[in-house]
């Protein structure tokens, strides 16, 4: 027997052990109801409402940095509240056991019952020793130092409430995905993050400089004053008229765009007759890409934050120049936006006065949003098992087949090798170029923010087109392989 079998036997011994003290959420025992998912689907979303606006106990201020600042939208997470880490730990360990899958270093047979209940195991458990590094390291490093001088005991008590928040993320997030609920958790509370900003945007009534902060309470505040033409543009990056019509603008053309694809025809092998096609989406890796251009931008940014505040506080050093530089003003706190270097073209001049003031970074950041986005979404198909090699043998391990061509893995890969590396390509433009507009036009929610949204939104009006398929046509259902 070979070492590695030997390893890979220790590995599933020790899965499966680990796995009994996992806190399990049971699949539910009989036929659950769509008004009845939709109840559980409710209470999920409320309870991570609720415990977004709850703040953690024992902090007193804010810290000085805020370290998830650029991950806030994509993590669904609220600073100073229990929802701290957001779904951050989850999508973190999950994205782990996905590159990891789709690199070819965890053996296991997909088709095999044990093999996939393996590998749910598995990921359960990474999650929960993501969870608990991320909650004891963030904690102890950002709230520590708030903490010590009042009660020195009090940071335990702090890691500890982002720990259990973060571990009844995840219960629910099973909950829904095991069948008492729709869709995908993780998902709904993403969306249901970037739907708070953008909703507060546009109805809240907090006073800001000129008036209310929301664009329909200061369009009304405006109106009712003479002074109507104020609403259609507002100084400092307020939420205006203008910029809630090109949020509207840019998720009309995102719908428009989600639903263009290429139909591929198929046939089962399995049952006489039935035909069907395999749509290859014009935005064939999704918004991934942009995730993670998004994180590597704004980790570049924080790293440049703190070189400069340790070595080049007052800009004066040419070589740290080059990188980055920053208004010392901002050293005192906060998130400080370059001013200067290499990270200032490549992070987005949100709002277009800011833009007119400097038209060159814009139309750079825009162009580097587009190269970098479309070299992630040439990797992540090869990483995240989306290539055509692996959509040839996942159709075929289905019962189906494409008419005209034999029933083999190479003969399918030829015909999606015709598709799937141009619409990667393709794909990686359009999200990059409308994620940098996005940004530039300074779009409620943020361009990252909002092809989130709309992506969410469409997966969940197919789920729910599926859930309707099966209650009231379980026959078809059942055809296509529903249960």
């Amino acid at each position: 027997m070979s070492s590695t079998t030997t390893t890979e036997n220790i590995v599933r011994r020790f899965v499966k052990t680990a796995s009994v003290y996992v806190p399990q959420v049971p699949k539910p025992k009989k036929k659950i109801s769509l008004a009845e998912k939709f109840a559980w689907t409710g209470i999920a979303l409320f309870a991570y409402l609720v415990m977004a606006q709850i703040p953690l106990y024992g902090v007193t201020d804010d810290p000085r940095f805020d370290f998830l600042a650029f991950a806030r939208v994509i993590f669904a997470a609220q600073q100073g509240t229990l929802m701290e880490l957001g779904i951050g730990p989850i999508v973190t360990a999950g994205l782990l056991m996905q590159l990891l899958k789709g690199s070819g270093l965890i053996k296991l047979d997909f088709k095999n019952t044990d093999d996939r209940s393996l590998f749910t195991s598995a990921t359960k458990i990474v999650t929960i020793i993501v969870i608990v590094a991320e909650g004891a390291l963030y904690g102890a490093s950002v709230y520590g130092p708030l903490t010590a001088d009042e009660a020195p005991h009090a940071i335990y008590i702090v890691i500890a409430q982002l720990i259990g928040a973060s571990v009844i993320v995840m219960l629910m997030d099973e909950m829904v995905q095991k069948g008492w609920g729709v869709g995908s958790g993780l998902s709904l509370f993403i969306m249901a993050g970037i739907a708070q900003t953008i909703l507060w945007s546009v109805f809240s009534i907090v006073p800001a400089e000129d008036g209310p902060l929301g664009v329909i309470p200061f369009t009304i505040y405006a109106v009712s004053n003479g002074e109507g033409a104020d609403a259609i543009f507002r100084t400092g990056q307020l939420p205006s008229l203008f910029v809630l019509a090109l949020t509207i603008g840019i998720i009309l053309v995102l719908v428009y765009v989600e639903g263009i694809h290429v139909d591929v025809p198929i046939v089962s092998t399995k049952y006489r007759g039935f035909t069907a096609v395999y749509p290859i989406k014009l935005l064939y890796t999704s918004v991934i890409p942009v995730i993670l251009a998004s994180a590597l931008l704004a980790n570049a940014v924080f790293m440049g934050q703190m070189l400069w505040a340790n070595y080049n506080p007052n800009n004066t050093n040419p070589a740290f120049n080059w990188i980055a530089t920053f208004d010392p003003a901002a050293q005192g706190g906060g998130q400080a936006t370059p001013t200067g270097g290499i990270l200032y073209y490549i992070t987005p001049p949100r709002g277009l006065d800011v833009a007119a003031a400097d038209p060159i970074r814009a139309v750079v950041y825009v162009l580097f949003m587009a190269a970098i986005v479309t070299v992630f979404s040439r990797l992540w198909v090869e990483l995240g098992g989306l290539s055509a090699k692996t959509a040839a043998r996942n159709l075929l391990d289905a019962d189906v087949q494409v008419p005209g061509f034999r029933r083999s893995e190479g003969s399918v890969e030829g015909l999606l090798n015709k598709y799937i590396p141009a619409l990667t390509l393709l794909s990686g433009m359009i999200i990059g170029t409308l994620a940098g507009i996005s940004d530039v036009l300074g779009v409620f929610g943020t361009g990252t923010g909002i092809l989130l949204m709309v992506s969410i939104m469409v997966s969940y009006y197919q789920t729910l087109v599926k859930e309707q398929v099966d209650t009231y046509m379980p026959t078809l259902a059942a055809l296509i392989g529903r249960k």
